[in-house]
């Protein structure tokens, strides 16, 4: 019977051996799992800065398109005028 009783103990240590290496590994999983969920919250915020910032650089190239447009629309419009300008001067001085 002792060594029944012997093989029931070596059992019970092997188990107890097994769950502790069980709850400890479950223990670095729960901090794995803290910081790659700290580290996402991280990159989500990052990306929200990241796309507002982009955002706001396409706002701002439209608008600087829009400006130059509007100098180049002067700048043919002058070009234009100088140009009906001498053609009527010219016009002018052969009649």
């Amino acid at each position: 019977m002792k060594l029944g009783n012997e093989i029931i103990k070596n059992k019970f240590d092997d188990i107890d051996i097994k769950v502790d290496f069980l709850i400890e590994l479950c223990q670095m999983l729960q901090v794995e799992n803290l910081e790659l969920s700290s580290k996402i919250k991280d990159l989500e915020t990052k990306l929200v800065k990241k796309n507002e910032t982009e955002e706001l650089n396409l706002e701002q190239e439209a608008l600087i398109q829009s400006k130059i447009d509007g100098l180049l629309n002067k700048l043919d419009s002058f070009s234009n005028n100088l140009s009906n300008d001498a053609l009527k001067n010219e016009h002018q001085s052969n009649v």
